[in-house]
């Protein structure tokens, strides 16, 4: 277990909860902290892995104590270096309120348990759940693997090659975990029984989200390399091609097709998984980015508009789609999806906290909620086995379910 990674990630106090851009009311980017007790200790923890331009554009909490409640999670500090640095943020950014979610009641109930992960700094992102019930998720920064027995609470992690920094997961039927090599151009697989690793080398750089398929490969995207991929994890065997800019969340439909969503065009992909030949859909607002697609009981595809604050839904027999506004407008930036029983489970990755939304397509209704610890960012959603939800906040790396009540 790490506890102190403050040379190297430290500053990830200030990373996914700080934007670039400053909150309402706080005027010009400034290039130099305000004066104050503390300004010079930030910069010689934080500056190691940010710039200013990151800190102004903080979100902002009102307390010293909350400003330490989330960094507490990131990194191991003296108690007087934390409420030093607690007390300048809280004085200098406090909470942006135009940052807050529009949060929409209904007698809908769920709740949220919510776990710690050990290694500070991790970037604790994309839990998924093995055929056993236990949860596993990958700690990007840290080039780990976690374990977790929901049961008991108890975890575990794996390290794997350094270079590796996996940005996603999959089980297999085994329950060996597979994962993407996002910085050294791998497919990777860890046996947990052995905690030995078996890696798979790709064409393209950045290897980003995978989906298994009814064929027995597994199908990746790769986002900044702009490419599709298919493993044989018998033979080893990797085609990859070239497609639309950056290829994000990959999802398998009814009939077998894969479906691609672009982070980087306004299009979502259908891949047959033979050819490799992708056909597409194209969304008419030239703005439009899809992050993550999931697919109904009818093989229809459900998505986010993540740059236009949107919901969607696309027929893919005729292409027709529809588009629903986020509860929190065209800056929610939606992000993760899921459907579960028909509905759509999507969170509003732009707002602070977090906001975990529920849609009804038959009612066209919302209900939200804000995510306890949501001030970094759900990227990827799962669901189990008893249809609950996994969820996580990489920024203060903690795995959630949200369990979901049952007619």
């Amino acid at each position: 277990m790490i506890k102190r990674l403050v040379m190297l990630c430290s500053a990830l106090i200030l990373s996914s909860f700080l934007y670039a851009q400053p909150p309402g009311g706080r005027g010009a980017i400034s290039m130099t902290l305000p004066d104050g007790n503390g300004k010079e200790l930030i910069e010689s923890i934080c500056y190691s892995c940010h710039t200013v331009f990151n800190i102004v554009g903080s979100a902002g909490y009102d307390s010293s104590e909350q400003w330490q409640e989330v960094f507490n999670t990131m990194v191991t500090l003296s108690g007087r270096q934390a409420a030093t640095i607690g007390d300048y943020l809280a004085e200098h950014f406090p909470a942006d309120p135009s940052r807050a979610p529009t949060l929409i009641d209904g007698d809908f109930e769920i709740d949220i348990i919510e776990w710690q992960t050990p290694t500070l700094g991790q970037r604790t992102r994309d839990p998924v759940e093995s055929p056993d019930g236990s949860i596993w998720w990958t700690g990007m920064y840290a080039s780990l693997i976690g374990r977790l027995d929901p049961q008991t609470g108890e975890m575990e992690e794996y390290r794997l090659p350094l270079a590796a920094r996996p940005h996603s997961i999959i089980p297999d039927e085994d329950g060996n975990i597979w994962y993407t090599g996002n910085s050294n151009s791998t497919i990777g697989k860890l046996d947990p029984e052995t905690g030995l690793i078996t890696e798979f080398q790709t064409e393209a750089r950045d290897p980003h989200t995978m989906t298994w398929h009814p064929n027995g490969d597994l199908y990746f995207t790769s986002q900044n390399s702009n490419m599709l991929g298919r493993l044989d994890p018998v033979t080893g065997e990797m085609d990859e091609i070239q497609t639309e800019p950056k290829p994000y969340g990959i999802k398998v439909g009814v009939n077998g097709t894969v479906y691609i969503a672009y982070n980087g065009t306004n299009k979502i992909g259908a891949m047959d998984p033979e050819t490799m030949e992708v056909r597409y859909f194209t969304i008419s607002e030239p703005e439009s980015r899809i992050r993550r697609l999931d697919l109904a009981s009818d093989g229809s595809i459900w998505y986010v508009n993540s740059s236009m604050g949107r919901v969607g839904h696309l027929d893919p027999r005729t292409g027709a789609y529809q588009e629903w506004d986020s509860p929190s407008g065209p800056e929610s930036h939606p992000y993760s999806l899921s459907v579960i029983d028909d509905v759509v489970w999507y969170n509003e990755s732009g707002m602070r906290p977090d906001a975990l939304v529920r849609f009804e397509p038959e009612s066209e209704t919302f209900q939200s909620w804000a995510i306890p610890s949501g001030v970094g960012i759900v990227r990827n959603s799962w669901v189990t086995q008893d249809g609950n939800l996994l969820i996580h906040q990489s920024s203060t790396n903690k795995v959630g379910l949200v369990i979901i009540p049952k007619d």
